[in-house]
């Protein structure tokens, strides 16, 4: 396994002025990132140091059906007595969602273990599932490769109502069977029979979208001790009452600074990542695990096609007495977070870093402070046929990311093209029209009126010598599929659906190559958060 590090043009404007001095994105953040932020953020949580036991035990009581491993528990000590931590989170995608969900698991763990060298301090790494959303249409599939073609894989059970994952029961023959087509995709290798036995081992103890996923990732990170939580687990729900209480009665404050905020994000040239409204309550009323968006109109919580209405004081009673009942969305997320964790840094992709840019006011309205905000580790995996395709035609990766191997492949495919074929069926066809021409004129000389039969059997040849072009090319091509396949490869394995691959496949195509120490050995690397994108060669 080798690591690269390489330097590209990042696309995101907002991400890329982030990791340049004197640029006006710096203004919506609390901090820059740099070694004097974090001794700051660390010495401001202990000025405001909290009791974290009922934190640790919530965590713990979340874990354990999972295993709690020794790393784990070391680290859950370490937060019952103090420890800072660096957070990251994603949904409870299937297969642990895009790679994306890995990476940042990764970046938690490695900026965990540099800031604890550096601080001279414990820092535990925490991942906060978002088992409290509901766009299920969002975490029900994932992409494979099929030979060189990208596949569209989807859990088959769809439901009406949009309940959270950690509320929707997973159906397991569905799910098996969603599995069983996955690994027919990648293929069989010597590490293939183990690890289907560990992904059904895994589902037949899971009962939610969010259940399978947190043992995937506790299976994957139980050495490095990645503490998880689920933002929808009731006992930590019934522990943030006095939290939404908080939210609830600065309600309409948090909505016009964050409101304010992003018109001024977007005047800076930044765009408009959140949409927010005065109106918004940035609070969603869970009824019977379907989660139903709040807004505020003519002093009532409402969401007018779920028919939901109540006042101020009837929303401060269910916080007070069914938190559960309450969850939140993008805007009181991050707000809830910092309520609840000793959060050092929050480890995020370049859509968190966008609606973060809108909040740092509204972590003021709670008395708060906005976190450090570390983007996460990208990386990109070099399988070794990957590897050798690469080689063979003189590519790296940045050039497939350019859309040179699709060049390559329309150049190929112009080189090989039989155009002796060509020019004979063209000059066949030039014979026929001339033909056509000559019995038109006579027709017409004759008088007689039959140009709509004409024209009708002209163009029923015409579209035979189209469909003969076709075939020959498609002849030509069939010949030379392999180097055509070739090109194909390189692209879809490393710019699939036209973007990053960490955005499309799960790992478990990756394990399925490697084998199931690819997570261990992936974090032996030396990573370092920053501007720039790892290639990672197995």
């Amino acid at each position: 396994m080798k690591l690269e590090s390489i330097r590209v043009p990042i696309k995101n404007r907002l991400l890329a002025d982030y990791w340049s001095p004197n640029t006006a994105i710096h203004e919506f953040f609390e901090y820059e990132y740099n070694d004097k932020s974090f001794e700051k953020r660390a010495q401001y949580l202990d000025e405001h140091a909290r009791d974290q036991k009922e934190l640790t035990a919530i965590i713990r009581q979340f874990m354990e059906p999972l295993g709690i491993s020794k790393k784990a528990n070391e680290h859950l000590q370490q937060l019952e007595q103090g420890a800072v931590a660096v957070v990251g989170g994603q949904q409870a995608g299937i297969l642990t969602g895009p790679l994306y969900s890995v990476h940042k698991a990764i970046s938690v763990i490695t900026l965990a273990k540099e800031q604890s060298v550096k601080l001279q301090r414990p820092v535990v790494p925490v991942f906060w599932i978002a088992g409290e959303d509901h766009d299920l249409e969002e975490i029900n599939h994932t992409y494979t490769v099929h030979g060189a073609d990208i596949k569209k894989r989807a859990y088959s059970e769809r439901s009406r109502r949009k309940t959270m994952a950690s509320v929707t029961s997973i159906n397991k023959e569905s799910m098996t069977q969603l599995l069983n087509t996955i690994v027919k995709d990648i293929g069989e290798t010597e590490f293939t029979e183990i690890l289907i036995k560990q992904l059904v081992d895994t589902l037949n103890k899971s009962e939610t979208f969010t259940d399978f996923f947190a043992r995937l990732m506790n299976q994957l990170f139980e050495d490095e001790g990645l503490l998880m939580i689920d933002a929808a687990d009731f006992k930590f729900r019934r522990s943030e009452s006095e939290n939404f209480t908080h939210i609830i009665r600065n309600n309409e404050e948090i909505a016009r600074v964050v409101t304010e905020k992003e018109a001024q994000l977007a005047s800076a040239g930044y765009g408009n990542p959140i949409l927010a409204t005065d109106e918004a309550a940035n609070l969603f009323f869970v009824e019977d695990g379907e989660r139903h968006l709040l807004e505020r109109k003519n002093q009532l919580f409402v969401n007018l096609a779920a028919n939901i209405k109540m006042s101020r004081e009837e929303l401060l009673e269910i916080a007070n007495k069914h938190p559960e009942q309450l969850s939140n969305n993008v805007v009181t997320r991050p707000l809830m977070q910092e309520m609840t964790l000793p959060v050092l840094a929050f480890v995020g992709g370049p859509g968190e870093l966008a609606y973060w840019a809108t909040l740092k006011d509204a972590f003021s309205v709670l008395g708060l402070q906005m976190p450090i905000f570390a983007p996460r580790l990208h990386i990109t995996i070099v399988t070794r046929h990957v590897e050798q395709l690469l080689r063979e035609h003189h590519l790296n990766v940045a050039d497939v990311w350019d859309g040179k191997a699709l060049q390559l492949k329309e150049q190929f495919i112009a080189e090989v093209q039989d155009t002796e074929a060509k020019r004979q069926i063209q000059s066949m066809q030039q014979m026929l029209l001339e033909k056509y021409d000559e019995l038109r004129s006579y027709l017409e000389e004759q008088h007689l009126p039959l140009d709509k039969i004409l024209g009708k059997n002209k163009e029923n040849h015409l579209k035979q010598f189209e469909y003969l072009q076709q075939k020959v090319e498609q002849t030509v091509l069939n010949k030379h599929e392999t180097t055509i396949r070739k090109f194909m490869t390189l692209h879809n394995e490393l710019y699939p659906n036209e973007g990053l691959q960490e955005r499309t496949y799960n790992p478990y195509q990756y394990f399925n190559e490697f084998g199931p120490m690819l997570i261990t050995e992936m974090l032996k690397q030396n990573y370092n958060i920053g501007n720039h994108h790892y290639i990672l060669y197995l």
